[in-house]
């Protein structure tokens, strides 16, 4: 398989191992490189694929259906398909964990679209975010 590319936004950087044409969307499994400080901007679940989580570097702070759960080198968190979730990068270096999503049918076109509204300067639409979330499959949770 041809190294894939980078797609970086809001201090998130994605690196995807596998996608959908090289499972025949039985997964997809990327790396993300989470800035200093970076969170993701909306808690959300997905409709039609479960994740797990795997730590490689640093502790990244999900919030899995209400509860924290610290993943750091070696751990593992699991997020089934309905359950509200977020993460987060609480600490002052960077941290990188691996996502494994299945079925494999979440892949670098979210990302890209997210990485345009996110990059293309000043206050990200959030209408249009929240669009692309929703023909991907992710269904964003406001607070109350």
């Amino acid at each position: 398989m041809a190294t894939k590319e980078s797609i970086y936004f809001n201090g998130m950087e994605v690196r995807f191992k596998l996608d959908e044409h090289d499972t025949n969307k039985q997964m997809t499994m990327f790396e993300c490189i989470i800035d200093a400080g970076a969170k993701m901007p909306v808690p959300h679940y997905h409709e039609s694929f479960d994740e797990a989580i795997y730590g490689i570097e640093g502790v990244v702070t999900y919030t899995i259906d209400g509860k924290e759960t610290e993943v750091g080198p070696g751990d593992s968190a699991f997020v089934g398909r309905g359950i509200v979730h977020g993460f987060e990068n609480r600490t002052n270096e960077r941290i990188k964990f691996l996502a494994v999503i299945t079925p494999g049918i979440f892949g670098p076109a979210y990302f890209t679209e997210i990485a345009a509204v996110f990059n293309a300067g000043g206050a990200p639409d959030m209408g249009k975010i929240k669009d692309i979330l929703m023909r991907h499959g992710l269904v964003p949770v406001m607070s109350k």
